[in-house]
């Protein structure tokens, strides 16, 4: 097992990553609220922590790794106000919130697949919790953390010791500063309190409501990450993942609700992801046209050129993103796949040179992620003195956590140039049964070859095959 070490927003500096259970990581990534397509600023986030999650699994733990969905009850203000987001698509778009949320649920994930991102073990929508939230909201008011008021369920932030445990700011300037957007809710005992269910709503259109003890209604966004971080991963948790812009409210409630819920503390370690910002500041959907995937594939990058853009940098960084930026990491990207499929396989692999490069590509990984290092001993790699066979089999090792595909090219040459040669032998095979007349064999062998998807077809030039 290698060691790792991370910052951690709980307390404000590089920890050593320790679990609670020796070599097993529970890990929780919150994940997107499906009511339009994923920017790259949000990807960025999913990009950082599939590279933590994939280092982790080669330092040696075993992971299992949990992620929500939010189909349900997510506010365009991520605090308790403002327009409900998946009733906002569905008006958008005049479809049933289920149906924007499958659209868009379906979209992230094909965007994730193109950028290498790993599906994580479990993937659990908020719609699936109903009976779970409810539970955890009985206990609260049970145990004097949540009261109710106006028909909602809130939680009493004032019962509370230490609320502001992820922040460097303190109470008071929390509460003028980051608060005072969020429109007055009379029904509040304090200005921080939050909703955990709610049933008098100004979303009088809300399309998705259940029974409650408390009236028909929704939950409030906060509350489904603990429990469906509690369903499938228990009282403990190791790793809790999000953007920067997750650390309050959303981190902060979480927090809040969880340890008043179990009486103990939750989770040891909180990794947050820095902003991707153009030059008009922070990417948002807000701003009509927004980055997508399938914009920059529409621009001629391979998506895996953007992953390469992220790796660059430090997670915990602002990323400044341009055009003129990923047209060089574009040319870098494609000169770096040019060189490492051009890594032959013949020879012995010199296990002292791999042994040293490995160290080093774990102690940068290992120290706080640093990916651009990571890339750099990959470079010195590629320039060091031993054989194709070496480099090659780092490459490879290397590039289980960087997920960059260097010998996808390669691979896929040595399939093709597998498939031509047992396909052409099939055709001789197959012509020298019809010169014998033995004609029973030769249809055995076309009926052998389309069942491999492989058509064939005789012309005056010979037989010609092409995949169908």
């Amino acid at each position: 097992m290698r060691d790792i070490n991370i910052y951690n927003t709980l307390t404000k500096k590089v920890d050593k990553f320790v679990p609670n259970e020796p070599g097993k990581v529970k890990m929780y990534t919150c994940g997107p609220t499906v009511y339009h397509f994923a920017h790259i600023g949000n990807l960025r986030s999913y990009l950082v922590e599939d590279i933590l999650e994939k280092y982790l699994r080669y330092a040696g733990y075993d992971v299992k790794r949990v992620m929500n969905i939010t189909d349900v009850g997510h506010l365009t203000s991520d605090a308790d106000s403002g327009e409900d987001k998946m009733l906002k698509g569905a008006k958008r778009e005049h479809k049933t919130v289920m149906e924007i949320a499958k659209f868009y649920r379906d979209a992230f994930f094909s965007d994730c697949g193109k950028l290498n991102i790993k599906t994580p073990d479990v993937v659990e929508p908020a719609t699936n919790c109903i009976p779970e939230f409810i539970h955890m909201i009985e206990v609260l008011i049970e145990k004097g953390y949540a009261y109710v008021a106006g028909g909602n369920v809130y939680f009493d932030t004032s019962k509370l010791k230490e609320y502001y445990v992820l922040s460097n700011q303190n109470e008071e300037e929390l509460q003028v500063g980051v608060r005072d957007d969020v429109e007055e809710d009379d029904n509040k005992k304090n200005k921080t309190d939050f909703v955990l269910w709610f049933t008098k709503s100004k979303f009088d259109s809300q399309e998705l409501k259940w029974d409650s003890p408390w009236g028909v209604g929704y939950p409030g966004w906060h509350i489904e990450c603990s429990c469906i971080s509690m369903k499938h991963l228990g009282e403990y948790l190791d790793i809790h993942c999000g953007g920067v812009d997750n650390i309050f409210p959303h981190h902060t409630n979480e927090i809040a609700q969880s340890e008043s819920y179990i009486g103990h503390k939750w989770c040891n370690y909180w990794f947050h992801v820095q902003h991707l910002n153009d030059k008009s500041g922070k990417m948002s959907k807000s701003k009509g046209e927004f980055l997508t995937v399938s914009l920059l594939e529409e621009k001629g990058y391979n998506p895996l050129v953007y992953r390469l853009f992220c790796l660059q940098s430090h997670y915990r960084k602002p990323l400044l993103f341009s055009y003129d930026v990923m047209d060089n990491v574009k040319t870098t990207y494609e000169k770096l796949v040019k060189r490492t499929s051009s890594l032959s396989k013949e020879g012995e692999v010199d296990k002292e040179i791999f042994e040293k490069y490995q160290n080093e590509f774990a102690d940068a990984m290992g120290n706080d992620l640093n990916t651009s290092q990571a890339v750099t001993v990959l470079y010195d790699v590629l320039k060091a003195d031993t054989n194709d066979a070496t480099k090659r089999a780092l490459v490879e090792d290397f590039d289980s956590v960087l997920s960059l595909d260097l010998l996808k090219e390669q691979e896929e040459k040595t399939a093709d140039d597998g498939l031509k040669a047992m396909v052409e032998d099939m055709i001789a095979k197959r012509n020298a049964a019809r010169k014998e007349k033995d004609f029973a064999a030769a249809d055995a062998i076309r009926d052998e070859l389309l069942s491999k998807g492989i058509e064939i077809k005789d012309t005056r030039e010979g037989t010609v095959w092409k995949l169908i």
